[in-house]
């Protein structure tokens, strides 16, 4: 399918009454007719959000012959004059490259130069005939030739590492291509304390692009000789990065440079490791029955077991996880702790790992995590250890700034603001090591053996992508090592840049693989291979019901602490008593400006901002920022919120569903943006945005603890059969506020495509009708069009977080 255009082919509005000019009338000659003052004249003295159907009579003035509803949409200017457009959208134009032949290479953090590497990570340069393939215009013509030339028939054990080697070269491929697109040129490099030059990066503080510490990045003088200069990261602020060059870069004032970012292949390298180290058995990747050593713990063992967390006692699902952990023979096959959200998968983790502590003095245990946000919650939970056994393992590149206050003992910083690397015989005196995933080949590399942690765990392993979870099994995994994944396929999962590796499936997770296999059905393997957590014990009973149906087969309970989940209650803007999930109808416009791709809607910023004012001034509820949370998928409207708050809740955390995974508030607000049908297709080629990504909307409707705010267009957003149920789920329990409710509510909940098109026939034109058609067509085969390649217009790039485990 063709990227949407927001030019052409679709009506006009004018851009100060919001009347659609219809036919070929120009603004111009609309603004100074009489038509536009009247409908000013009307407008007049009319409340903020107050929108209406009007129908034009004037077919003298306009020159068409047909006549459509029109949507105007009416707002407080005091609201909404921060938020709006400061410059008409310019697609930046990607700059062109031209062969880098000679480079003056910068100096190395210190940090990182200092580490004593025993093994040597190798290059992985992806092959030139690949990088051909993948530089292909069409994307059908890259997936033939992938399929015909590349990869295996089928993935198996035998066949498992070159499949992935494969994908992660494509994977590569793309980010390389995406980082190039935030080149810069004509920019300042400003001489700083410490013999740094300072560079400005436009969208560093929200991680686009993501640069640590140990990043290069090449300069030359715009304009002069082809002669490049690369600095070396030494210093990530807000807005800016410190650059350490050669020696020999001395540039004068005022001079203007041309930048260009490469990609950090660690990542990468790392993962390729992992392929090729001899621990990944197909114990590990592909088990089968006759590789289980274990039955299900009986209740006389589960009784056993003195839980360490008394609450975990009084969860039989975690007891008997925890034994079933605490009992695995040496060479199992992976166990899977299933957690949906709010049930103590993390809880469960840290408990396991106690007791086997307790029950084997001569256990060693490396725990993971995606995140470093993750990985800190298992480390601060597991402090009553003490310093001498357990050690919170960083990346050099890691800011020491980052570390949270309960784990100042239990890491090595440097003096250099960052973390050092324990020598190889320090870290082996640990009993429990923590880490995030990328950061688990560490290890290795100076020097410890296979087999020196007799249990591996990876908490939230659906976040990770398949090589990702293999670094530290693929380095550190013998025969005997234990695996325990922890996580929630139901939730969001890993970040994939390419559109052809996610045509593969390269978002499937380890965890979600296994999951797929009938050894792991949790009814029939219960106990055994896996158990499944059904205690929730986060949110209102009314905010998990409709997720619980919908995701988790009615299985989950409500157990969370009602003077939590009743605290908002009393909160003004909650529509019926008892039911606190809010959805606010509403019918914005999509914006973009200046050279970002990104969209943003005016009247749900302006909307988020005054249920913040409406909420913080309630005295009777007591929140302060830490207690909210604001969710949107598009970057943009994330920095038009934090604008809108700063002088009022500056402390709120404003993000994307990936920035909330994990994570929970007692308010949760959340922004859809889309207000333009147009665009959705092309969301959901760049899994972007809402609509048909079920996993991001479950993700971003489970933080909620007592009040849930769901701010958007419900004729977009029905479009997804999941919404269109969840909204007539809130409309039939009272929680519908703001334009009323469109006429698909009369409907079933699973009213498919056509009959959508059939409510809303007498709403829409003929070729809004098409493309609704077509993008519903698209939600219900949820895969990809064939025509769409990777380059796109810059969206995807600007949209999709980049990875900031390390």
């Amino acid at each position: 399918m063709q990227k949407a255009k927001e030019s052409q082919n679709l009506p006009k509005r004018c851009s100060v009454c919001n009347i659609r000019l219809l036919g070929a009338v120009s603004e111009d000659a609309h603004l100074n007719g009489q038509q536009h003052q009247a409908r000013l004249a009307e407008l007049r003295g009319q409340g903020r959000a107050l929108s209406e159907q009007l129908v034009d009579d004037n077919e003298n003035m306009l020159e068409c012959s047909a006549v459509k509803p029109l949507s105007i949409i009416v707002e407080s200017r005091d609201d909404c004059e921060d938020p709006e457009p400061v410059a008409p959208y310019i697609p930046k134009k990607k700059i062109q490259r031209e062969p880098v032949k000679e480079v003056f290479e910068g100096e190395r953090p210190p940090a990182i130069s200092a580490v004593k590497w025993v093994m040597k990570l190798p290059p992985y340069d992806y092959p030139k005939t690949l990088e051909t393939v993948l530089d292909m215009p069409m994307m059908k013509e890259k997936i033939r030739f992938l399929r015909s030339g590349f990869l295996p028939l089928e993935l198996t054990s035998a066949s498992h590492a070159w499949w992935f080697h494969v994908m992660l070269y494509i994977e590569e491929h793309q980010s390389t291509v995406d980082i190039e697109r935030y080149d810069q040129e004509q920019s300042s490099l400003d001489p700083i304390r410490g013999g740094l030059y300072s560079l400005k990066v436009p969208g560093l503080a929200e991680k686009r692009p993501s640069l640590i510490v140990g990043d290069k990045i090449l300069v030359k003088e715009h304009g002069g000789k082809p002669c490049w200069w690369s600095g070396y990261v030494h210093r990530v602020q807000l807005e800016t990065v410190g650059l350490r060059f050669n020696p020999g870069f001395k540039p004068s004032k005022g001079q203007k440079f041309d930048v260009r970012f490469t990609l950090n292949r660690l990542t990468f390298r790392r993962m390729h490791l992992g392929l090729d180290s001899g621990g990944l058995t197909p114990r590990l990747l592909f088990p089968s029955e006759a590789d289980v050593k274990n039955r299900k713990p009986s209740e006389v063992t589960i009784k056993t077991l003195n839980p360490i967390n008394r609450l975990v006692g009084r969860n039989p699902p975690q007891m008997l996880a925890v034994t079933a952990i605490r009992n695995l023979v040496p060479g199992s096959p992976p166990f899977v702790i299933f957690g949906p959200p709010g049930t103590g998968k993390t809880v469960t983790v840290v408990e396991a790992i106690r007791q086997i502590l307790v029950a084997d003095p001569r256990a060693r245990i490396l725990a993971c995590a995606p995140s470093n946000f993750a990985a800190d919650i298992i480390a601060e939970r597991l402090t009553v250890l003490g310093k001498s056994q357990l050690f919170r393992l960083y990346a050099p590149s890691r800011s020491a700034s980052l570390l949270p206050p309960a784990l100042q003992q239990f890491s090595r910083r440097n003096d250099h603001g960052t973390f050092d690397v324990p020598p190889f015989e320090e870290l082996a005196n640990f009993r429990v090591v923590v880490s995030t995933c990328l950061s688990a080949a560490i290890p290795s590399a100076i020097g410890i053996l296979p087999g020196h942690f007799s249990h591996i765990f990876i908490d939230n392993a659906g976040q990770a992508c398949e090589p990702e979870a293999l670094i530290t099994i693929g380095t550190l995994a013998t025969a005997k090592t234990n695996l325990i994944l922890s996580g929630d396929t139901k939730q969001l999962g890993n970040v994939i840049r390419s559109n052809v590796a996610f045509s593969f499936k390269v978002g499937v997770s380890l965890l979600d693989r296994l999951t797929d296999m009938p050894l792991y059905d949790d009814h029939k393997e219960n106990g055994i291979t896996v158990v499944k957590l059904t205690q929730n014990f986060r949110s209102h009973p009314a905010i998990l019901r409709f997720l619980n149906e919908r995701f988790y087969h009615g299985d989950l309970q409500t157990k969370a602490d009602p003077s939590v989940t009743n605290i908002m209650q009393r909160a003004s803007c909650v529509v019926k008593p008892g039911f606190p999930i809010i959805f606010h109808s509403i019918v914005g416009k999509d914006f973009r400006e200046g050279s970002s791709p990104s969209f943003f809607n005016v009247e749900e910023a302006s909307l988020v901002k005054k249920y913040v004012q409406d909420l913080k001034s309630d005295q009777r509820l007591r929140l302060s920022d830490e207690h909210i949370g604001i969710i949107s998928p598009y970057n943009a409207q994330c920095g038009k919120i934090r604008k809108a708050l700063q002088t009022i809740a500056k402390g709120i955390k404003v993000g994307s569903v990936e920035e909330f995974q994990g994570q929970e508030r007692r308010v949760i607000i959340v922004s859809t943006v889309r207000s333009s049908v147009e665009f959705v297709p092309f969301d959901i080629t760049h899994t972007l945005g809402f609509i048909a990504k079920p996993h991001r909307f479950n993700t971003a409707m489970t933080r909620a603890q007592a009040l849930l705010i769901v701010i958007g267009d419900p004729n977009v957003l029905s479009l997804d059969p999941v919404w269109r149920s969840f909204l007539n789920y809130i409309y039939n329990n009272g929680g519908w506020t703001g334009r009323p409710c469109p006429s698909w509510n009369t409907e079933d909940l699973e009213v498919d495509g056509a009959g959508l098109l059939r409510a809303r026939h007498a709403e829409i034109s003929t070729e809004e009708e098409e493309l609704i058609a077509k993008v519903t067509e698209i939600i219900n085969r949820r895969v990809l069009t064939e025509d769409m390649d990777d380059s796109g217009d810059g969206y995807g790039v600007v949209e999709r977080p980049w990875r900031m485990e390390e």
